[in-house]
């Protein structure tokens, strides 16, 4: 068995000795599962997960409670210091958080503005 067995380790080496193992099998892999179409995909995808991550509720983690019949998304120690959303739900709480973060206002700028006009904090 062991004389089969070299016999046909010969041939076969001597049939492959002049080439690339290693390229032919990547080639193979490649046309077998060519997937460069999903590249663009990958990018966008990770493009937008990249956007996700930078939103002001996913860097600051606000509190998520329910204040009454609404979600609320609070970052701070109460609603006059903090900077807080409310929605329907917990995704809505958290991109009304981030809107209101993005206005950028002080507690003290909104409390200014609420006695100069009451009823027109924007």
């Amino acid at each position: 068995m062991a004389d089969s067995y070299q016999a046909i380790y010969d041939a076969v080496r001597s049939r492959i000795s002049n080439g690339d193992i290693g390229r032919a099998v990547a080639d193979v892999a490649f046309q077998t599962f060519d997937i460069s179409h999903a590249r663009g995909i990958l990018q966008e995808q990770i493009y937008s997960v990249a956007q996700e991550m930078m939103r002001p509720s996913v860097l600051w983690k606000p509190q998520l409670s329910l204040d009454g019949t609404k979600w609320c998304a609070l970052y701070g120690t109460d609603l006059m210091d903090g900077i807080a959303g409310f929605g329907d739900t917990p995704a809505e709480a958290m991109a009304d958080f981030d809107q209101q973060f993005w206005k950028g206002r002080t507690p003290a700028a909104m409390r200014q503005i609420a006695a100069e006009a009451p009823g027109r904090i924007a």
